[in-house]
Parts: structure tokens; C-alpha cells; sequence
């Protein structure tokens, strides 16, 4: 009956995403209301920024799922039936590297709007946001290192 108490905070993260997807279309309308008068380079940043908040709410459908299928109710048929087979292939290990992936993503779109605005940073946050997608990537290439030798070396299957 604990695994319910999880549930709690996997409900939570869909109101919250509720919240985002909200907060997510005000920012759509902004950009489209704006787009024709908008200097181009603006228009790109305001674009790679929907593109940024599309990632984390799929990152966090992506555990909402994996998560509920693994500790609180396990889909069963009807799930399959809905095409949602492939969270069955969510085991931890490969979670944690499709989490890394998405991280990495993220943060080469923030990178990239911090290049297009370089004049807006100091050398010494440049650097520092340098250094950090670095340490994420190298993480996530651990994890998928890590996760491959554990499965034995053998490339994920496609069926």
C-alpha cells in the first residue's frame, strides 16, 4: 500500500505540468503575437525557449509514466492498446540515460541562447555555462557507458 504514497507526487507532478503547459501558452501567445515585429534574433531566442520548456515537460511525462508503471500501478493491456508499450522498456537504468539525454538538450538550448546574447555575459558566466553543459554531458555519457556495460555490452533491441 506505501507505492500509493508515491502516487501522491506523481499526481503532483501532473498538476504542475498543468501549471507549466499554462504558463507555456502565455509565452506561445506572446510569440506569436510578436513574431512579425520582432527583431530575427529575438525571434529565435523566443522560439528556442518554447523549444526548452517543450523538453522538460516531456522529461517530465517521461518520469511520470516510467514511475507510475514501475512503483504504483503497472499498465496492463489497455496500456498497450494505447501504444504506451515502450514505457515497459523504461527500466531505471535506461531512464536515467534518456533523463541524462534530455538534461544535455536543455542545456545546450540554454548554451545557445547564452551565445546568441554573448554581449549580455561575462567571459567568467560563459565559461561557467561552458563548464557546466560539459559536466552534464560527461554525466551522461557515465550513465550510458554504465548502462550498457550492465545490460552486458549488448545494444538495446529494437523490437
Amino acid at each position: 500500500m506505501s507505492r500509493w504514497i508515491a502516487a501522491v507526487f506523481l499526481l503532483g507532478l501532473v498538476v504542475a505540468l498543468g501549471f507549466f503547459a499554462v504558463r507555456f501558452l502565455a509565452k506561445l501567445w506572446k510569440f506569436g503575437t510578436g513574431i512579425l515585429s520582432a527583431p530575427e534574433d529575438q525571434a529565435l531566442l523566443d522560439l528556442l525557449h518554447l523549444l526548452d520548456w517543450t523538453l522538460v515537460a516531456a522529461l517530465v511525462v517521461m518520469v511520470i509514466l516510467a514511475s507510475w508503471d514501475s512503483l504504483v500501478s503497472p499498465f496492463g493491456e489497455q496500456g498497450k492498446a494505447q501504444g504506451m508499450g515502450w514505457i515497459r522498456k523504461l527500466d531505471p537504468g535506461n531512464l536515467k540515460v534518456k533523463l541524462a539525454g534530455s538534461i544535455v538538450a536543455i542545456s545546450s538550448i540554454q548554451l545557445l541562447q547564452m551565445f546568441l546574447r554573448a554581449d549580455g555575459y561575462s567571459d567568467r558566466t560563459l565559461a561557467w555555462a561552458v563548464g557546466l553543459h560539459c559536466v552534464f554531458l560527461v554525466g551522461a555519457l557515465i550513465l550510458a557507458l554504465t548502462d550498457r556495460i550492465a545490460a552486458g555490452g549488448k545494444p538495446e533491441s529494437k523490437a
